[in-house]
């Protein structure tokens, strides 16, 4: 797609056929169809100008003049622009009539489609043309493509996304792989430079991963398979996080300020004002998505008021340099994509002003992880859970930011710490125990920050198995909280040390622990801390058979209810259905387990959907129904491992495990055990809430007291 052919109006002959595209380019002819004016934006490098010219091609016979392209990206003077289109459509007129008027004489007897490509630093006169043109000519049609909207009226947009990606956490199959749009257009453009190139069993995760860390940009991906002259798709790969030195070459026919990724996102930058550049270098800071008020608080320093924060925002994403993800939850939310991040990045680093804006960031995040907290406990809790998932990458940049500088590791400390209640809930506990072990090992004085991070690293060691090792965490966590008399954590200490206690096989104890950890949190009016020694109480009471705990669930419902938390609630409704079927009344604790999964499977917890999920199996196989039994205990497994815990580290749990596998195989014979629990193990996880169903069954919404004769 040269120069040449293009500033001659003539649509090109496509060199390289156009991968993929197929909704974008329906949807292009559609709106073209309904309306004048359409304007492909998107950001540099996303493939406007390719979906244009298919468009066009694919448009010809609608249009009994043609289709015409004019390339606007050599011109400097928006009093070019009309001699430019002139030229495209091959018109002869020595007048001296401006050209405009030429145009607009010339267009007004035609049907025509006109594509005016490149046309972001040319605004203004793009709109003054295409609007006077399009008053004088009815049978014209304009696809425009630019980063930013002309701000015509009657101007209809249409957003380019990146080619679609692979998903990493699916299996990799070659043939479906390579109908993946980023994929397959890699796979072509290394195949023409690498004639012997295919996709096969030993490169398509690498290949993969190259396509995903290049988020489906078209100019991104064709670059790194240039690459293929001299890298093989592993080293390629290693070698993408410095993509800026990587990444240049390309076709010789390609324009100049194309064959860099470089060159195309400096076409971007030189477009902004000062203040939007500084902003964009401020905003690499942030890691995934981010809002308004994050922005306002760690980007308006020196050289950005926070009154300009918000349109400086909008002129960036009205240029393509920011995505604007829409509304999450109450908040809009930002995002730059990776590679114009990592550009930003370099800008930031040669103003000398990184290091102030990384504390800022992570003094930010500090705060809102202490706020995240006190939320927690809140009634929107799907609300609060999406907002911090939302933030995650932003919480663990600055976790590695505080644990890279030295004296900040109690900055970390706080952080990981205070998002405990959020890796309880996702079930992230492993990544929970390595932000606190880094923590831990580098800021070893006593506080409170590192007691409340010695006793959420022990609950968290305790939740995967690591009973005895969690227990010496414990005991430390205890020693620190005495000698700087912090009662708060006294309490935890005693709930998590019942907690490693239950999972360690002494039940008994367990109970008194937990009771005694209850009473603790009540004094201090911690909602949390007497949530979970409840859950902890009621459940190990019911494996001990301790007639006492149907009592405690319903404390633990009515809990739930007073403090407008349905994430406890879940724990509450499972516990109450697994002492209805300990006294073997199953067909009543299935509509406990199926509401139980209803709030599991809100919130993503894994963990509770395990213990769930376990339960059921007991159940089934308490019925008789060993065939399902084994089906639950293999879904029950997977569940364990996809937190990173094992039923045989599991004490309190692992005698009815065993009791109902053993019965399983007795019934099955091992063959059909065996076969029954691999299904089981291989279901996706929404089999799980499935398994929560059943036609019927009572429904535990809204539980009432269980009746005096079951306690």
């Amino acid at each position: 797609m040269g120069d040449l052919a293009q500033r001659a109006g003539v649509l090109p002959p496509e060199a390289t056929g156009l991968i993929g595209r197929r909704q974008e380019v329906s949807q292009t002819r559609r709106l073209l169809r309904q309306g004048r004016l359409v304007t492909l934006t998107g950001t540099g490098g996303i493939g406007k100008t390719r979906l244009a010219l298919c468009v066009g091609a694919g448009m010809r016979r609608s249009f009994r003049d043609g289709v015409r392209v004019v390339d606007l990206a050599q011109l400097g003077d928006d009093g070019l622009i009309a001699e430019a289109v002139v030229e495209a459509l091959g018109i002869r007129d020595v007048s001296s009539r401006p050209a405009l008027e030429v145009l607009q004489d010339h267009l007004s007897r035609m049907r025509l489609l006109l594509i005016l490509d490149n046309c972001e630093h040319l605004l203004e006169g793009c709109a003054e043309l295409v609007g006077r043109l399009l008053e004088a000519a009815p049978g014209l049609r304009i696809l425009v493509t630019s980063r930013e909207s002309l701000g015509v009226v009657g101007e209809t947009l249409l957003e380019v996304p990146g080619l679609s990606v692979p998903d990493l956490d699916s299996p990799l199959r070659l043939r479906s792989l390579a109908r993946v749009e980023a994929v397959s257009l890699f796979t072509e453009r290394a195949a023409s430079v690498v004639a012997d190139f295919r996709l096969t069993t030993a490169t398509a995760r690498s290949v993969a991963q190259i396509c995903r860390h290049l988020e489906g940009i078209p100019l991104a991906i064709e670059l790194a398979a240039a690459r293929m002259r001299t890298l093989p798709p592993e080293e390629l790969l290693e070698r993408l996080e410095d993509r800026f030195t990587l990444l240049v070459g390309g076709s010789e026919g390609a324009m100049p300020r194309h064959r860099t990724l470089r060159a195309t996102i400096d076409w971007s930058h030189d477009l902004c004002s000062p203040q939007e550049r500084l902003l964009w270098s401020r905003l690499s800071v942030f890691s995934g998505s981010f809002d308004l008020e994050a922005t306002e608080e760690i980007c308006s320093t020196q050289g950005i008021p926070r009154t300009e924060v918000l349109d400086l925002i909008t002129n960036l994403v009205g240029k393509s340099i920011l995505l604007s993800l829409g509304e999450r939850g109450p908040v809009r939310r930002y995002r730059l994509l990776e590679t114009l991040r990592q550009y930003g990045q370099e800008q930031l680093a040669a103003s000398g002003t990184e290091e102030t804006l990384r504390e800022r960031h992570c003094d930010w995040y500090q705060r809102l992880a202490e706020e995240t907290e006190a939320e927690s406990n809140g009634q929107d809790q799907q609300s609060w859970l999406a907002h911090v998932h939302a933030d995650l990458a932003n919480y663990r940049a600055a976790l590695d930011h505080s644990l890279s500088r030295p004296g900040q590791a109690r900055n970390a400390l706080a952080i990981a710490a205070d998002l405990w209640t959020f890796w309880l809930a996702a079930g992230a506990f492993t990544e929970a125990r390595r932000w606190l072990d880094r923590a831990l090992v580098q800021e070893m004085q006593d506080s409170p920050q590192r007691a409340k991070a010695l006793w959420v690293l022990g609950w968290f060691m305790a939740e995967q198995g690591d009973t005895a090792p969690a227990l010496q965490v414990l005991a430390q966590a205890r020693e620190v909280a005495d000698r700087v008399g912090d009662r708060m954590a006294q309490a935890w200490v005693t709930t998590c040390t019942a907690q490693a206690v239950l999972f360690h096989g002494d039940v008994a104890g367990a109970v008194r622990l937990h009771h005694e950890g209850m009473e603790k949190h009540r004094a201090l009016r911690d909602p949390m801390g007497t949530s979970l020694a409840l859950i902890g109480l009621a459940y190990a009471a019911s494996l001990h058979g301790d007639p006492r705990a149907a009592g405690f669930a319903e404390q633990l419902l009515a809990h739930s209810e007073e403090i407008g938390n349905p994430w406890v609630r879940s724990y509450g409704l499972w516990i109450m259905g697994q002492e209805l079927r300990r006294q073997g009344r199953m067909s009543e604790a299935l509509g406990f387990f199926r509401d139980s999964l209803r709030f599991q499977r809100a919130f993503g917890d894994r963990l509770g959907t395990a213990y769930c999920i376990e339960t059921l199996a007991w159940g089934a196989g308490d019925e008789g129904d060993h065939g399902k039994a084994a089906q639950l205990l293999g879904l029950a497994q997977s569940l364990w491992r996809s937190v990173g815990a094992s039923v045989s580290r599991y004490g309190h749990i692992l005698p009815p495990h065993e009791h109902c596998a053993a019965q399983a195989r007795d019934a099955l014979g091992e063959a059909a055990y065996l076969e029954a629990f691999a299904q089981g193990e291989a279901l996706p996880l929404d089999a799980a809430y499935a398994f929560g169903e059943q036609d019927g069954a009572p429904s535990a919404a809204s539980p009432g007291p269980v009746p005096a004769d079951r306690r």
